[in-house]
């Protein structure tokens, strides 16, 4: 292959930074590889903010370090110091106006036992748990179900809202009933396929199956902003920031890009990491069957409201809160960072808070349908954290606040919703030749998952190229 190839990646994302330094790694010092940015920073929904003098992440905040995508890439950075794991702290779950202990052993959410939601779902649905093996499962292989239908089903409406959807909502910024069980629990789909006669067996025998020790989750200290930073000096680039793409045209060697201003630029191969949605037009020209694939993802709308308390002040004891579907806060979830992450409490600062706000079918109002929306949203998230505060026997924090910071994500994710990954799995079959496409839209919204979608798209392309 020339080392002279030119290669354009649209997005500056975590996706399109690691697929410029795996196109670097693979075609040298002499290869063209430009990133263009339509936003004016780098990172996606991957931010880090300053806050009370603290960097917090605003956007994603962990990666699972027992995938070897995410973990990997940033020891081969030379980050490898920098990640730190959770400390020993549980998150709670907000319901009935209390406190509850996060269900547990639950596959995302999906109690193995009764015993593991006690306490916090109805009565009727305990029994329904219990007696679930008793009735018959009627499962059809070619099934399609939400997470949400098949859960309310087997075990009842209180265990998706008060156990299921707190979990899947922070993930996907989605509730149970939006989402795939294919999509989201594939293992658990395909246990069900192998035949398993209930859903507490295929359950429990996930939970007893999983042979994954130490911490789950890992963040790193300083946040996102270092690891970006490292892929941007790694893969020998300046994105282009502000600088989106208007037009994408195939030519007899490669595809032809136009920005609007009259910059049109040619390109050996291209890859997309913007999401799907953003692609869509992109691609309609040259793949039309392409783009109406990619037209038929949605995207998933949240905002997060950062927090900087006075040093010193008293959390509840836990990592987090997650909010039952239905109750009377308007903040979907709080991250007590600074009982989550022993880093972030370590220097003496401000006290770090975040409260998630949004959710697929029930967006923010943007700020041009409420001017205002961004203080609202200041003030529930104290008021909300106070109550609480009140809740778990601490003092409201809401007078102690040094600092606060609102970050919207519009369209932040894609839903996740039955045949999702069918559908893309089309997509990618139907991609033109010297064209890949990254990003969270494909197979998995988590930072290792965008990581190894773009390490394929790599390989796609350089195939395409060779």
């Amino acid at each position: 292959m020339s080392g002279g190839v030119r290669v354009a990646v649209v997005g500056a994302g975590i996706s399109g930074l690691t697929a410029a330094y795996r196109l670097r790694r693979e075609l040298g010092a002499e290869a063209r590889i430009d990133v263009l940015e339509a936003s004016e920073r780098i990172g996606g929904i991957l931010h880090t903010a300053t806050v009370g003098g603290l960097a917090v992440d605003v956007g994603a905040e962990a990666f699972i370090v027992r995938r070897p995508e995410a973990l990997g890439l940033v020891r081969e950075l030379g980050l490898g110091d920098r990640v730190v794991s959770p400390t020993g702290r549980r998150p709670a779950v907000w319901s009935g106006e209390t406190l509850h202990p996060l269900p547990a052993p639950a596959l995302m959410g999906i109690p193995a036992t009764a015993d593991a939601v006690g306490g916090l779902v109805d009565p009727a649905d305990l029994d329904r748990i219990r007696t679930e093996t008793q009735r018959p499962l009627t499962w059809d292989s070619a099934a399609d179900p939400t997470v949400g239908e098949l859960v309310a089903d087997r075990f009842g409406e209180s265990v998706v809202s008060r156990s299921v959807d707190p979990m899947l909502g922070g993930v996907y910024s989605s509730l149970a009933g939006d989402i795939g069980l294919r999509e989201a629990l594939p293992t658990l789909a395909a246990r069900l396929d192998a035949g398993a006669a209930s859903l507490t067996e295929a359950v429990n025998a996930l939970i007893t199956a999983s042979t994954g020790s130490g911490p789950v989750f890992g963040t790193l200290v300083g946040g996102y902003r270092v690891l970006l930073d490292a892929l941007v000096e790694a893969a020998g680039v300046e994105p282009e920031t502000g600088r989106p793409v208007t037009g994408l045209e195939p030519t007899a060697t490669g595809w032809r890009l136009a920005t609007g201003d009259g910059d049109d630029r040619d390109y050996d191969g291209v890859v997309l990491a913007i999401p799907a949605w953003d692609a869509a037009p992109l691609v309609d020209p040259a793949g039309p069957d392409l783009a109406a694939r990619l037209r038929g993802v949605r995207g998933a709308s949240s905002v997060v409201v950062s927090i900087a308390l006075e040093p010193g002040t008293t959390l509840p004891d836990h990592s987090g809160v997650l909010v039952a579907t239905g109750e009377s806060l308007r903040a979907k979830a709080f991250t007590l960072s600074s009982q989550k992450w022993a880093h972030v409490s370590d220097n003496g600062g401000p006290v770090s808070v975040r409260a998630s706000f949004g959710r697929f079918g029930a967006p923010v109002p943007r700020v041009e349908e409420e001017p205002d929306v961004e203080e609202r949203l200041r003030i529930e998230a104290l008021e909300d954290l106070d109550v609480v505060c009140r809740a778990a026997g601490v003092e409201p924090v809401s007078s102690r606040v040094v600092d606060i910071y609102v970050q919207r994500w519009t369209n932040g994710l894609p839903v996740y919703g039955s045949g999702h990954l069918v559908a893309m799995q089309q997509a990618m079959g139907a991609r033109p030749q010297r064209l890949a496409l990254a990003g969270s839209s494909y197979a998995g919204v988590g930072v290792p998952a965008c990581i190894a979608q773009a390490e394929r798209a790599v390989s796609a392309l350089l195939a395409d190229l060779a």
